[in-house]
């Protein structure tokens, strides 16, 4: 399923990336971690995506949690809110690395605030991430993914989105941005 194999070549194996997400966080993180990873492959296969690249993103999703110096704060909302600021901080971590699949990337830097543009494997991580059955809730989005990425990542975008809003929190630009790009394609309506 993997397209472009070369792009893999300077992560080695999986089980190598696993190992070594585990010694990077918590035991409870990596549980977390693994549950989105996972589910995060079955949505990429329910909707005929790359599970491959789903599954890694899913699994490197979390490496930069306790590593936000690597992605200091571009807007004031990352200020204010530091962990929004992960997602950027693995990316960095994993090119420092000298991995660079962009279809992987992306997804790992976007599991905060929602996919940028056309990014399938991205809007798998963002679903897993939000509603993976550790977390006891959006249990709804995680069912609706199996049959409908778009509207799945479209419920789950739209009710961070309102929650904030609802409570007074700054919503991040990049999250708004997705929710925009949401409603220009049609899945969900209205200006937010």
């Amino acid at each position: 399923m993997i397209q472009n194999r070369a792009a893999f070549a300077p992560l080695g194996e999986v089980a190598e990336w696993e190992a070594r997400v585990r010694l990077m966080v918590k035991a409870r993180r990596f549980d977390h971690v693994l549950r989105v990873a996972g589910l995060a492959r079955e949505i990429a296969v329910a909707n005929r995506l790359d599970a491959d690249r789903a599954y890694l993103a899913g699994i490197l999703h979390d490496i930069a949690r306790e590593l936000l110096r690597l992605a200091p704060p571009e807007v004031p909302i990352d200020a204010a809110h530091p962990l929004a600021l992960h997602g950027r901080a693995a990316r960095t971590l994993l090119e420092r690395w000298g991995y660079h699949d962009p279809v992987v990337l992306q997804a790992v830097e976007d599991h905060t605030t929602g996919p940028r543009s056309d990014c399938p494997v991205a809007a798998c991580v963002y679903v897993a991430d939000v509603s993976e059955p550790g977390r006891g809730v959006n249990q709804n989005i995680r069912e609706l993914a199996m049959v409908d990425l778009e509207g799945a990542l479209a419920l789950a975008i739209s009710s961070k989105v309102h929650y904030l809003q609802a409570r007074g929190i700054p919503v991040h630009p990049r999250t708004l941005d997705a929710y925009r790009g949401l409603q220009e394609r049609g899945a969900l309506p209205g200006p937010a």
